[in-house]
């Protein structure tokens, strides 16, 4: 049977190191505060949002809504932005993505204030992970997954790891954080050839392909320890499912992340830890 790697002890150690820090700013009279920047009612992003403020409400740090219709114009919705951006009382901004068709994605995220992109919108924050920098923040969930693997000490430097997807949300920035702490890491994508040769032969697998249930026990071997960042709702099964088929990789491995209650259980307590940062910063 192999160690659940349970994300709500690491949620709760970042939570309770933001706490203190939250403390610390309000008595040289700094608010720490999130804005939450949501077009339209995607229920999926309105889960999030209230995650996200649970987390900041135990944390003390203060949340700023600005939700605006799907219909908003591209003129408005860039105006809002920039009001944000130029809000001293913000130290955060969490735009939802993706945004309706009329709005030029790419230039909306790299609107956003550098010092306030709290989960790497833009370019510049991932360049920042890109080179190994502080210029910017790393993507919360990526980050999420190096917490868990800290925090159970699960060793990284010298360690294979194959990185399962090539997102920029997760997968390449990920695999820069990795080799950041001197692990050797491949990429794997769908033109990857013989995937599972590839996997049971590392330490590590980070199963990011946004595929549920696609990594079964042909590509695990004994000993390794599995981050499974995928969540999506099972119908034939009626619960949420991770990318990894959870009943056939476990008694396999050493170590697997639970999902529910793995990396997502993280996401919004690094978040919080992003935005606390940032006001520490400004």
């Amino acid at each position: 049977m192999a160690n659940l790697l349970k994300g709500k002890d690491v949620s709760n150690y970042i939570t309770e190191n933001s706490k203190a820090k939250v403390e610390e700013l309000k008595a040289k009279g700094i608010n720490p505060c999130l804005a939450i920047l949501r077009v339209g009612e995607r229920d999926d992003d309105i889960s999030y949002e209230k995650g996200a403020m649970k987390r900041c409400a135990e944390t003390g740090v203060e949340v700023k809504n600005v939700i605006l219709p799907l219909d908003v114009t591209e003129e408005l919705f860039f105006d809002k932005i920039q009001e944000l951006n130029q809000d001293k009382n913000v130290h955060g901004i969490l735009m939802f993505r993706p945004l309706p068709k009329h709005i030029d994605e790419n230039k909306a995220r790299n609107l956003i204030a550098r010092g306030k992109d709290v989960d790497a919108c833009t370019d510049l924050s991932l360049a920042g992970v890109f080179i190994g920098s502080d210029l910017g923040f790393a993507p919360c969930t990526a980050q999420a997954a190096m917490e868990i693997l800290k925090y159970y000490k699960c060793q990284i430097k010298g360690k294979k790891v194959a990185v399962l997807g090539r997102s920029l949300v997760v997968g390449r920035p990920l695999a820069m954080m990795l080799m950041k702490e001197n692990a050797t890491v491949t990429i794997c994508h769908t033109r990857t050839e013989d995937v599972p040769s590839i996997t049971r032969d590392v330490d590590i697998i980070i199963a990011a392909t946004g595929q549920m249930e696609s990594i079964g026990r042909d590509y695990v071997s004994t000993g390794q320890t599995i981050i499974d960042v995928g969540i999506s709702w099972n119908n034939e099964k009626q619960k949420l499912c991770g990318d990894v088929i959870f009943d056939e990789v476990e008694p396999i491995c050493q170590n697997i992340t639970p999902v529910p209650g793995g990396v997502g259980a993280v996401t919004t307590s690094v978040l919080i830890s992003h935005v606390v940062e940032a006001a520490i910063r400004l």
